[in-house]
Protein backbone atom coordinates (compact mmCIF):
# COMPACT_ATOMS: atom_id res chain seq x y z
CA UNK A 1 0.00 0.00 0.00
CA UNK A 2 1.55 3.21 -0.94
CA UNK A 3 1.66 5.57 2.01
CA UNK A 4 0.20 8.75 1.23
CA UNK A 5 2.85 11.95 0.62
CA UNK A 6 2.86 14.41 3.47
CA UNK A 7 2.06 17.92 2.13
CA UNK A 8 5.18 20.12 2.11
CA UNK A 9 5.34 22.96 4.41
CA UNK A 10 5.71 25.95 2.49
CA UNK A 11 8.70 27.88 1.59
CA UNK A 12 9.64 30.44 4.67
CA UNK A 13 9.36 33.69 3.95
CA UNK A 14 12.21 36.07 2.58
CA UNK A 15 14.42 37.21 5.71
CA UNK A 16 14.15 40.87 4.66
CA UNK A 17 10.05 40.03 4.65
CA UNK A 18 10.53 37.95 8.33
CA UNK A 19 12.24 40.90 9.92
CA UNK A 20 9.72 43.38 8.85
CA UNK A 21 6.58 41.70 9.89
CA UNK A 22 8.36 40.85 13.34
CA UNK A 23 9.00 44.85 13.98
CA UNK A 24 5.20 45.51 12.87
CA UNK A 25 4.41 42.35 15.41
CA UNK A 26 6.64 43.99 18.31
CA UNK A 27 5.23 47.78 17.02
CA UNK A 28 2.10 46.49 18.00
CA UNK A 29 2.62 44.50 21.55
CA UNK A 30 5.12 46.45 22.69
CA UNK A 31 5.14 49.93 21.09
CA UNK A 32 8.29 52.00 20.12
CA UNK A 33 10.77 51.57 22.58
CA UNK A 34 10.21 47.86 22.31
CA UNK A 35 11.38 47.90 19.14
CA UNK A 36 15.09 46.90 18.62
CA UNK A 37 17.22 44.61 16.42
CA UNK A 38 18.11 42.19 19.33
CA UNK A 39 14.14 41.98 19.56
CA UNK A 40 13.42 41.60 16.28
CA UNK A 41 16.23 38.79 15.95
CA UNK A 42 14.51 37.17 18.70
CA UNK A 43 11.26 37.49 18.52
CA UNK A 44 11.78 36.03 14.84
CA UNK A 45 14.48 33.14 16.10
CA UNK A 46 17.26 34.42 13.74
CA UNK A 47 20.61 34.85 15.05
CA UNK A 48 21.82 37.80 16.62
CA UNK A 49 22.83 40.60 13.94
CA UNK A 50 20.62 39.39 11.22
CA UNK A 51 18.28 42.13 12.05
CA UNK A 52 21.56 44.46 11.94
CA UNK A 53 22.65 42.82 8.60
CA UNK A 54 19.65 44.08 6.67
CA UNK A 55 18.83 47.13 8.52
CA UNK A 56 22.21 48.69 9.78
CA UNK A 57 20.01 51.45 11.91
CA UNK A 58 16.99 52.60 13.49
CA UNK A 59 16.05 54.82 11.07
CA UNK A 60 16.50 51.93 8.05
CA UNK A 61 14.50 49.27 10.21
CA UNK A 62 11.49 51.88 10.82
CA UNK A 63 11.45 52.39 7.07
CA UNK A 64 11.45 48.45 6.44
CA UNK A 65 8.67 48.72 8.54
CA UNK A 66 6.73 51.26 6.62
CA UNK A 67 7.26 49.77 3.20
CA UNK A 68 6.27 46.58 4.54
CA UNK A 69 3.02 47.74 6.40
CA UNK A 70 2.10 49.20 3.37
CA UNK A 71 2.70 46.23 1.52
CA UNK A 72 0.24 44.42 3.90
CA UNK A 73 -2.44 46.64 4.06
CA UNK A 74 -2.60 47.29 0.48
CA UNK A 75 -3.05 43.59 0.00
CA UNK A 76 -6.24 43.85 2.81
CA UNK A 77 -7.75 46.21 -0.31
CA UNK A 78 -6.55 44.06 -2.95
CA UNK A 79 -8.61 45.51 -6.02
CA UNK A 80 -10.09 41.89 -6.48
CA UNK A 81 -11.11 41.71 -3.45
CA UNK A 82 -12.65 45.03 -3.27
CA UNK A 83 -16.04 45.40 -5.47
CA UNK A 84 -16.53 48.97 -6.56
CA UNK A 85 -12.89 49.74 -6.52
CA UNK A 86 -12.31 47.35 -9.70
CA UNK A 87 -15.16 49.32 -11.09
CA UNK A 88 -14.80 52.69 -10.67
CA UNK A 89 -17.85 53.82 -12.82
CA UNK A 90 -19.97 51.98 -10.22
CA UNK A 91 -20.75 55.18 -8.32
CA UNK A 92 -21.21 56.15 -4.89
CA UNK A 93 -23.12 52.93 -3.60
CA UNK A 94 -20.45 50.51 -4.90
CA UNK A 95 -17.90 53.01 -3.35
CA UNK A 96 -19.83 52.63 -0.22
CA UNK A 97 -19.61 49.32 -0.41
CA UNK A 98 -15.86 48.92 -0.62
CA UNK A 99 -15.32 51.39 2.03
CA UNK A 100 -16.96 49.68 4.32
CA UNK A 101 -15.64 46.11 3.01
CA UNK A 102 -11.48 47.78 3.96
CA UNK A 103 -13.09 49.49 7.82
CA UNK A 104 -14.57 46.19 8.45
CA UNK A 105 -11.53 44.00 7.07
CA UNK A 106 -8.90 45.96 9.07
CA UNK A 107 -11.16 46.02 12.33
CA UNK A 108 -12.29 42.41 12.41
CA UNK A 109 -9.39 40.89 11.48
CA UNK A 110 -5.76 43.53 11.28
CA UNK A 111 -6.22 45.33 14.71
CA UNK A 112 -2.68 44.50 15.32
CA UNK A 113 -1.82 46.25 11.94
CA UNK A 114 -3.48 49.20 12.95
CA UNK A 115 -1.77 49.75 16.01
CA UNK A 116 1.92 49.32 14.40
CA UNK A 117 0.37 51.96 11.74
CA UNK A 118 -0.11 54.29 14.36
CA UNK A 119 2.96 54.03 16.13
CA UNK A 120 4.85 54.79 12.76
CA UNK A 121 2.79 57.65 12.35
CA UNK A 122 3.77 59.65 15.69
CA UNK A 123 7.50 57.93 14.78
CA UNK A 124 7.17 60.21 11.67
CA UNK A 125 6.19 63.20 13.08
CA UNK A 126 9.69 63.09 14.79
CA UNK A 127 11.79 61.63 11.86
CA UNK A 128 12.06 63.54 8.74
CA UNK A 129 13.11 60.34 6.97
CA UNK A 130 10.34 58.46 7.63
CA UNK A 131 8.23 61.23 7.60
CA UNK A 132 8.93 61.10 3.46
CA UNK A 133 8.96 57.20 3.28
CA UNK A 134 5.43 57.31 5.19
CA UNK A 135 3.66 59.83 3.44
CA UNK A 136 5.05 57.71 0.03
CA UNK A 137 3.29 54.62 1.19
CA UNK A 138 -0.05 56.93 2.10
CA UNK A 139 -0.26 58.31 -1.16
CA UNK A 140 -0.78 54.52 -2.46
CA UNK A 141 -3.75 54.87 -1.06
CA UNK A 142 -4.46 58.69 -1.30
CA UNK A 143 -4.19 58.89 -5.00
CA UNK A 144 -6.67 55.89 -5.42
CA UNK A 145 -9.67 57.47 -3.57
CA UNK A 146 -9.48 61.11 -5.52
CA UNK A 147 -9.83 58.79 -8.25
CA UNK A 148 -12.97 57.21 -7.27
CA UNK A 149 -14.50 60.35 -6.12
CA UNK A 150 -13.93 62.00 -9.07
CA UNK A 151 -15.26 58.66 -10.99
CA UNK A 152 -18.54 59.24 -8.85
CA UNK A 153 -19.35 62.61 -9.46
CA UNK A 154 -16.89 64.61 -7.14
CA UNK A 155 -16.51 68.34 -8.30
CA UNK A 156 -13.65 68.72 -5.82
CA UNK A 157 -11.74 65.50 -5.46
CA UNK A 158 -8.66 66.50 -3.72
CA UNK A 159 -10.67 68.65 -0.84
CA UNK A 160 -13.04 65.38 -0.76
CA UNK A 161 -10.47 62.70 -0.73
CA UNK A 162 -9.19 64.11 2.34
CA UNK A 163 -12.66 64.63 4.39
CA UNK A 164 -12.97 61.23 3.30
CA UNK A 165 -9.43 59.47 4.26
CA UNK A 166 -9.95 61.54 7.32
CA UNK A 167 -13.25 60.17 8.56
CA UNK A 168 -12.02 56.31 7.58
CA UNK A 169 -8.98 57.20 9.83
CA UNK A 170 -10.80 58.29 12.47
CA UNK A 171 -12.95 55.15 12.63
CA UNK A 172 -10.33 53.27 12.59
CA UNK A 173 -8.77 54.26 15.40
CA UNK A 174 -11.76 55.06 17.63
CA UNK A 175 -12.42 51.82 17.47
CA UNK A 176 -9.36 50.40 17.71
CA UNK A 177 -7.66 52.90 20.40
CA UNK A 178 -10.33 55.46 21.61
CA UNK A 179 -13.57 55.53 22.82
CA UNK A 180 -14.97 52.78 20.70
CA UNK A 181 -12.56 50.02 20.96
CA UNK A 182 -14.72 47.91 23.24
CA UNK A 183 -17.21 47.24 19.79
CA UNK A 184 -16.26 47.36 16.34
CA UNK A 185 -19.32 48.41 13.98
CA UNK A 186 -20.66 45.87 11.32
CA UNK A 187 -20.12 45.95 7.68
CA UNK A 188 -23.70 47.08 7.79
CA UNK A 189 -23.35 50.49 10.02
CA UNK A 190 -20.39 51.32 8.37
CA UNK A 191 -21.77 51.14 5.17
CA UNK A 192 -24.95 53.02 6.21
CA UNK A 193 -22.21 55.68 7.58
CA UNK A 194 -20.00 55.81 4.28
CA UNK A 195 -23.50 56.30 2.15
CA UNK A 196 -24.53 59.29 3.94
CA UNK A 197 -20.86 60.99 4.25
CA UNK A 198 -20.85 60.21 0.34
CA UNK A 199 -24.47 61.50 -0.36
CA UNK A 200 -23.43 64.76 1.53
CA UNK A 201 -20.21 65.34 -0.76
CA UNK A 202 -21.84 64.19 -3.72
CA UNK A 203 -24.59 66.10 -3.35
CA UNK A 204 -23.70 69.81 -3.38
Amino acid sequence: MNARKAAAPPPPAPRHRLIADTALALLAERGMRGLTHRAVDEAAGLPQGSTSNLARTRAALLSAAVRRLAEREAAVLAPEEMPGVADPAAGAPALADALALGLHRHLSHHRALLIARYELALEATRRPELREVYDQAGRAFRDPVEALLRAAGSRAPERQALALVAWCDGVLFSCVAGQFHAEAPTREALRASCAELLDGMLRG
